[in-house]
């Protein structure tokens, strides 16, 4: 094939992908930008930030600071407490207020946890950027995301305990929003790691929980992160 007809098939191709407005169109244009995130972006970012899992969508609340309530009663609830009004978001101070005895019955204080990163949580919705970690360089108050041993999707909670077992650390977490920490979230080791999160953008990861809601509709269960 010669040069001039690869440059018209190219030509063809981008007008067909950008300037027609057809069904195909759209649908081939979904198709191509999947296969370039899955396949090509997401691994690059991960080669460059060194984690498999360089980016996730947040698909639950367990991160929030605020009075949010449940998918089946509706009432509003924090820290294992219920309350009359649902408010979406709270201060430092009032979240410490609700939710500090827990944390300082572990020895960790307010000044401490103001300290940490990410001090005031995250909401269902955001997207979150990981990098990879060393074990030994992840500290309590860190975010991390890890492979759950008791659910298929990863999950992203607050370290609370590093300890040293048998030659290797092992991590507790708990949700900033949970009033203790869950059956997922004890005897973490480093294999289950997929990294810290350093960034966060708000809201952009509504997509993911919309597919993640619609699909727990229809078949009972979790998607993966």
């Amino acid at each position: 094939m010669s040069w001039k007809k690869i440059k018209n098939a190219v030509g063809k191709t981008w007008n067909f992908l950008w300037n027609d407005n057809s069904w195909q169109s759209w649908l081939v244009s979904i198709v191509v930008a999947f296969v370039f995130i899955k396949f090509l972006f997401l691994p690059g970012v991960g080669l460059l930030f060194g984690t498999q899992l360089p980016i996730v969508a947040v698909v639950s609340g367990s991160m929030e600071h605020g009075k949010v309530g449940d998918n089946v009663l509706g009432i509003p609830h924090m820290c294992g407490k219920s309350y009359v009004k649902e408010d979406y978001y709270m201060k430092f101070d009032d979240y410490w207020q609700e939710c500090g005895e827990w944390y300082e019955k572990r020895g960790i204080t307010k000044e401490e946890f103001k300290e940490y990163s990410f001090k005031n949580g995250f909401n269902k919705g955001d997207i979150m950027f990981l990098h990879g970690v060393e074990a030994e360089e992840v500290e309590i108050g860190d975010v991390i995301v890890f492979q759950s041993r008791q659910r298929p999707e990863p999950i992203i909670h607050r370290v609370v305990k590093k300890t040293f077992t048998n030659g290797k650390y092992v991590f507790e977490t708990k949700g900033d929003h949970n009033g203790m920490s869950g059956a997922v979230d004890f005897n973490i080791t480093e294999e289950q790691l997929y990294g810290k999160a350093y960034f966060r953008l708000p809201l952009l990861g509504y997509v993911k929980v919309f597919a993640a809601e619609a699909y727990y509709a229809i078949t009972g269960k979790q998607i993966p992160i």
